[in-house]
């Protein structure tokens, strides 16, 4: 849903402001035309003037804040502060003009007469599915203030998995954008200048010398088109990635990359473990967590896995028997699930297995950057030592025949 604000004609000839929810600009028009409105200009709040400095593509509202936000709506709701009352204050305090604008529309619906999770609902790329599921639990069990530090909760243990996995990645991508960085640099100003010095002494070359040599003239005379070719290649692999087929493949090559992939993999179970363990403990039944899930897990390959076991589990099959038709989940996964069955302990067997995932995944992390670091080290040692030798040792050999 978007909100509209128009500026229309009645029928006794007055003019009338204000604005209206619609899911598009034609519905919106519609729906005033049915009032007997004559419009005269209607535009999305969506849309801002670049001159306004409010540019969507620099709002940004974190994980860290919807935290804090979620934990601030708990203590206003314990201390029996209203839901209109609570997020009024909210929008008023928060500093980041993104969140801030999404709260005061939040504010004008709960006005409206809208429920929480429903004003919420219309804000999907701040409060995701999983988030307006457990506040609609919470408003149908009568427990808001639980459902929000659920969600508190969840939303600080994901982020510090995720986060964790992703600084592991930032490190080794930094050495190896700084190690081709090096060698380019070299290849390109470096290398032709000394291979000027050979080159005139008319001596026999080694065949590595040879191809150093001519890759650094090669780059020395075609690094811009090089570079274009970087460019455009990576601006074609980006809007690939935009894509389900692009986004799928992707995911598919992570998970096939050794030792990455197993990282993944586990990060991801740590979420399916910990979404569905929260799910199932504010009462939303096992084959909406499953659903839930599908949304919060973020990677196509598993989310695709996640709803189609969910119908499989509607039509009466437990979801352990369905998941161990696929090998992306591991056995013990599968195994703790099927005694959480028998047991009727689901939800904490899960949630066993999200603390158990996370363990996993730290670990996981601290070993490839206890791995990582000397080896990255030694690659860059040995490449910028190698085109080196490649050009020193001829030179040498040139001054000892002296």
């Amino acid at each position: 849903m978007t909100l509209f604000k128009y500026t229309a004609i009645d029928d006794q000839g007055q003019e009338r402001r204000g604005s209206i929810d619609a899911i598009n600009e034609d519905v919106a028009i519609a729906a005033l035309q049915r009032r007997s409105l004559v419009i005269s200009s209607i535009k999305s709040t969506e849309e801002k003037d670049l001159l306004t400095g409010d540019i969507k593509f620099f709002e940004r509202i974190t994980n860290k804040e919807i935290v804090i936000l979620s934990r601030q709506i708990t203590t206003l709701f314990e201390a029996q502060v209203s839901a209109l009352r609570a997020f009024s204050l909210l929008s008023s305090e928060t500093e980041n003009p993104a969140l801030r604008k999404r709260l005061t529309k939040i504010v004008s619906d709960l006005e409206s007469g809208s429920t929480i999770s429903d004003a919420l609902a219309k804000h999907p790329k701040v409060f995701s599915h999983f988030y307006v599921s457990m506040v609609k639990t919470g408003e149908e069990t009568g427990k808001l203030d639980s459902s929000f530090t659920f969600l508190a909760d969840y939303l600080d243990r994901t982020y510090e998995v995720g986060a964790k996995a992703r600084n592991a990645l930032i490190y080794p991508a930094f050495v190896i954008a700084t190690f081709f960085g090096v060698m380019i640099l070299m290849l390109t100003t470096v290398i032709p200048r000394l291979s000027d010095i050979l080159l005139e002494t008319g001596q026999a070359m080694p065949v590595y010398t040879r191809i150093v040599i001519a890759a650094g003239s090669f780059m020395s005379k075609y690094i811009f088109l090089i570079l274009i070719a970087f460019i455009v290649g990576g601006v074609f692999l980006f809007r690939y990635a935009q894509t389900e087929k692009g986004k799928r493949y992707l995911a598919k090559a992570r998970l096939n990359i050794p030792y990455v992939g197993d990282l993944y993999r586990k990060l991801y179970m740590s979420r399916i473990a910990d979404s569905l363990s929260t799910t199932l403990s504010s009462g939303i039944q096992l084959v909406r967590g499953v659903e839930i899930s599908s949304e919060v897990v973020d990677d196509p390959v598993y989310a695709q896995i996640l709803k189609n076991a969910a119908k499989e589990i509607q039509g009466g099959r437990s979801a352990s028997d369905v998941l161990v038709e696929y090998p992306q989940f591991p056995h013990i996964f599968i195994a703790m699930m099927k005694v959480g069955e028998e047991t009727g302990d689901l939800g904490n067997i899960l949630e066993t297995m999200a603390k158990f995932y996370r363990r996993e995944v730290n670990n996981s992390v601290d070993t490839l950057v206890s791995l990582i670091e000397p080896l990255m080290i030694v690659m860059l040692g040995a490449g910028v030592g190698f085109l080196l030798a490649s050009v020193l040792v001829p030179i040498y050999n040139l001054s000892s025949g002296l």
